[in-house]
């Protein structure tokens, strides 16, 4: 399956510490060996899925759709104001 990584993905992620990066990149292994993981969404944000993931006591999310072959990194970050910047990201 091949992925496709928005900006604000790799922003955050090059922001983050060396063990958030690490843990990122396992949470993205688990998605690409079972899709379903994450939760889908209404409305608004229909098709898209949010994954979510404690790094020590710290919420995290990862927005991703699946089209076809392809694994689409949305957003990734704290629940905080987390659906708003994936909204101005699609809209």
């Amino acid at each position: 399956m091949k992925i496709s990584v928005s900006n604000a993905f790799l922003r955050f992620k090059k922001k983050s510490n060396k063990n958030i990066q690490l843990e990122i990149d396992e949470q993205v292994k688990k998605i690409l060996e079972n899709p379903e993981i994450g939760e889908l969404k209404k409305g608004d944000l229909r098709g898209i899925r949010v994954h979510k993931f404690k790094i020590k006591s710290q919420l995290y999310l990862i927005s991703y759709e699946v089209t076809g072959e392809t694994l689409n990194l949305y957003v990734i970050g704290p629940h905080e104001n987390f659906y708003d910047r994936l909204k101005n990201l699609l809209y």
